[in-house]
């Protein structure tokens, strides 16, 4: 029996890994599809075109999947099954029915909870106690399909997105292992998505890390430990410099006090120490950056305890410089 043809669209660290394992397992790749690589974009994964042209797999990276060029490519391939491992576009149906066995996604979610984007950057921000992976039958919505398979992962209450996501990808694999000849054999499960216990999450834009220091401290130490390293980052600005946070001590939940300090008000230097909604938050790895270019570190201005940073929508008051 001939073995199946198998077109992958993949990117990010969970798009090499399913394809490292695609590979080893001998799977009958005959083309990958990805993505450019942005040059302003912080790559901390490794290339999934790199991979595939390591192993002579064609390796294709269209700008779009709707031009009929990219439909005569797909044609021309002849693809038994396709997978999608972390592509960051919509596979229109018409490709996808292309693959007599099945097309499948594999998303970083229980499914059916947190479809959407960024899903472990989200439920770490929500407090989740658990995420996992899915492998899901492609559809036309997003991550809506019949489920093949899915493992839980759990998040520790002081854990970063990108900790969680190492667990995830462990758990994309234990799915893709698992299920992996059922699907080239065409004897995929398919288990329906209760649509009742739908949630959906959109796309996270650097903004979306400002600080708001009038909400509960917990809140805020999720959002910094959600988008912290290698994401873009949380931030406050005062005056005209930006402080990106990228760790804090984990709340105490001790109230500040009523009336005695202000929502963003810096009470401390050492520690560096600022009021939010309900209690105190201790920051122990920050930088100074220039706004309108947040790769650029300038040199930390000096200001004093009583300096209140911004919350959304504000303005923050001007820098107390200090003078020798």
């Amino acid at each position: 029996m001939t073995e199946p043809r198998v077109i992958v669209f993949g990117y990010s660290e969970v798009g090499y890994e399913c394809l490292e394992l695609l590979l080893r397992r001998k799977t009958r790749v005959v083309a990958v599809f990805t993505h450019e690589d942005k040059p302003d974009e912080n790559l901390w994964f490794r290339s999934v075109a790199g991979l595939a042209r390591e192993h002579d797999v064609p390796v294709f990276t269209p700008d779009s999947l709707k031009t009929p060029e990219t439909e005569e490519q797909l044609q021309t391939l002849r693809p038994d099954v396709i997978f999608s491992f972390y592509y960051r576009n919509m596979i229109p149906m018409r490709l996808l029915n292309l693959a007599p066995l099945g097309a499948f996604n594999m998303h970083g979610s229980l499914l059916p909870k947190y479809r959407g984007k960024a899903p472990v950057n989200w439920a770490v921000l929500n407090g989740e106690s658990q995420i996992g992976a899915t492998l899901h039958h492609m559809v036309q919505r997003a991550d809506a399909g019949a489920i093949v398979d899915q493992e839980a992962v759990a998040i520790g209450p002081e854990e970063t997105a990108i900790e969680v996501m190492k667990k995830v990808q462990a758990a994309a694999l234990k799915v893709l292992e698992r299920q992996l000849n059922a699907i080239l054999t065409g004897h995929a499960p398919r288990h329906p998505q209760d649509e009742t216990q739908a949630t959906y999450f959109g796309a996270r834009k650097p903004e979306d890390g400002r600080i708001d220091w009038h909400q509960p401290v917990i809140n805020i130490f999720n959002l910094i430990r959600a988008v912290t390293r290698p994401y873009p980052g949380a931030f406050t600005d005062c005056g005209d410099a930006r402080l990106m946070i990228w760790r804090v001590q984990p709340p105490g939940f001790s109230s500040r006090g009523a009336g005695d300090v202000v929502p963003g008000q810096v009470i401390s230097l050492n520690p560096f120490a600022i009021a939010t909604g309900d209690g105190i938050l201790q920051i122990t790895d920050c930088q100074w950056v220039n706004p309108q270019q947040p790769a650029q570190q300038i040199a930390p201005p000096q200001f004093e305890v009583g300096q209140v940073l911004s919350a959304v929508g504000e303005q923050s008051k001007p820098l107390t410089l200090k003078t020798s």
